[in-house]
């Protein structure tokens, strides 16, 4: 293996491709549809998907599980 090639990262028991991006998997709640994840050079990054603050009382997440909308 070459020093210099990309790396690959471990996230739980699986290995991912550098640049790669997955939605994690976290027992007992299973895929974060609203997190993603990626690979760059050998270290994991996530980020839970940002929304909008909400403009009405009570927003629904119809269309989008990850963020309310109001209808």
């Amino acid at each position: 293996m070459q020093a210099d090639a990309p790396r690959s990262c471990r996230f739980g028991r699986r290995w991912y491709l550098n640049n790669e991006s997955w939605h994690p998997s976290v027992p007992p709640f299973g895929e974060m549809k609203c997190i993603l994840c990626w690979c760059v050079s050998g270290e994991t990054h996530c980020q839970r998907q940002e929304c909008p603050p909400s403009a009405c009382a009570s927003p629904a997440t119809r269309d989008n599980p990850c963020c309310a909308k109001c209808r």
